[in-house]
Order: C-alpha cells, then sequence, then structure tokens
C-alpha cells in the first residue's frame, strides 16, 4: 500500500472514528435531557397539592356561619359577608317587603352572592327610591343590586332575577336559617347557579354546585360581617 492509500486509510478511520464520537455525544446528550426531565417529573409530584376532599370519601359540605342578628338589621342597609369562601363576597338585607327566600319574622331577610354573573364585577346594593353612585339617573323603584360595571340590575325580591343589564342569569342565593329564639341568622349554603368564577357558569345541578362553589379557596371559618353603605 502506497502513501496515499495509507492516508486515504487513515482519513476513513479518522472519520469512522470522529462519527462514533458524535454519536456518544449524542447518547449522552439525551441521557441527559431525558434525566432532566425525569427530576422534573419527580419535582412536579412531591410539589402537587391535591384539591380539597381529592381521594378521599369525606363528602363535601357547606358550612353553617353566624352572619348576623335580626335585631341588629335595619331596612335599606345591606350587611357585607364571605361565605362560602373568604374570596367568595355576598351582602345580607332586610328588605321591608316579604321577598322569594326570605327568613326572619317578616320573611323578608335575604342573602345573595355579590359577584356579578355578567363578568364578575362587584355589584352594590340599592335601596327602593335611591340611585347607584355611577348612575344618578336611575331610580330603584324596588331594592335592587346595581352593577357599575355595565349595568346589570338583580330583583333581590324575586331571587335576584334580572331585569336589566347583560347579565345572563341571577347571583346565587346564600341559602338561610334563622333562630326563632335568639334572632341569629346562619348561612348554610348557596343556591344555584354557580358562584361566578367557579366551575362551569350557569350550572345548577346541587352537587356540581356545591363542588364548584367550595374550591378555588379558603373556607370560611367564621363570620367577619359588616356594615356596607
Amino acid at each position: 500500500m502506497n502513501s496515499a492509500e495509507d492516508e486515504a486509510g487513515s482519513g476513513h478511520s479518522e472519520e469512522k472514528e470522529g462519527s462514533r464520537r458524535n454519536f456518544l455525544k449524542l447518547i449522552l446528550t439525551l441521557g441527559g435531557i431525558a434525566t432532566v426531565g425525569s427530576f422534573a417529573s419527580i419535582f412536579r409530584v412531591l410539589l402537587y397539592v391535591p384539591p380539597a376532599n381529592a381521594g378521599t370519601n369525606i363528602p363535601l359540605s357547606w358550612p353553617k356561619v353566624l352572619i348576623a342578628n335580626a335585631s341588629d338589621l335595619n331596612v335599606g342597609t345591606a350587611i357585607d359577608f364571605n361565605y362560602p369562601l373568604e374570596e367568595t363576597p355576598n351582602i345580607l338585607v332586610k328588605l321591608g317587603v316579604k321577598a322569594e327566600g326570605g327568613v326572619g319574622p317578616d320573611g323578608d331577610i335575604v342573602a345573595f352572592s355579590q359577584i356579578c354573573q355578567h363578568l364578575g364585577c362587584i355589584y352594590a346594593f340599592v335601596p327602593s327610591g335611591d340611585s347607584p353612585n355611577c348612575n344618578s339617573g336611575y331610580k330603584a323603584s324596588k331594592p335592587v343590586g346595581y352593577c357599575c360595571c355595565h349595568g346589570s340590575i338583580y330583583d333581590l325580591i324575586n331571587a335576584a332575577n334580572v331585569i336589566g343589564g347583560p347579565a345572563p342569569r341571577p347571583v346565587p342565593m346564600v341559602t338561610l336559617s334563622y333562630d326563632n329564639t335568639t334572632g341569629d341568622i346562619y348561612a348554610v349554603g348557596m343556591g344555584p347557579p354557580t358562584i361566578f368564577g367557579h366551575g362551569t357558569p350557569g350550572t345548577t345541578n346541587p352537587a356540581s354546585v356545591m363542588q364548584a362553589d367550595l374550591s378555588g379557596g379558603t373556607l370560611v371559618a367564621s363570620s367577619t360581617a359588616t356594615s356596607s353603605t
């Protein structure tokens, strides 16, 4: 074999050796990526926090929370409170007229989620004859919830039925329990639909409403009711 042939053979050997080295580097690189991916998966598993009641047979249940005493209520003045989560605001109000779902001696004490079903703004209570701060041209003919974001209006005498604006459905009513002996008023559940931002909008199945409304926040353990103007 002459020198030219020797050089050609040597070149082919070096080329094969280089290919082997590149192949080994590729294997090691892919192995490293796979290892990092495995560690990432492990960390995701370790950091995973299961949702409330996941993986258990403990049934969900609405908390019972003292909101106010009937003697503390004034007609036409709303009380703010959070229920069933610390992140979900509501209003309690003595309307002065018998209302659908109302409790108390006159059947006029009601409570509703304060999160508008349109886009999730917080609406305000407006007594009969008054106007919302954002719209002096509107005068309520009955006690309503008025959303200043887009003008949705809820009839609080009739289970928060929508009587104006773009809201597609009523706000959920808080289920109240009234103690005839003490006058204490408790929140004991939420009616349909789901609270805005919780679960599928408009869901009315009681079990699904409970599952959705109790998820995504901290369960209320005690009352933080305050007077609302």
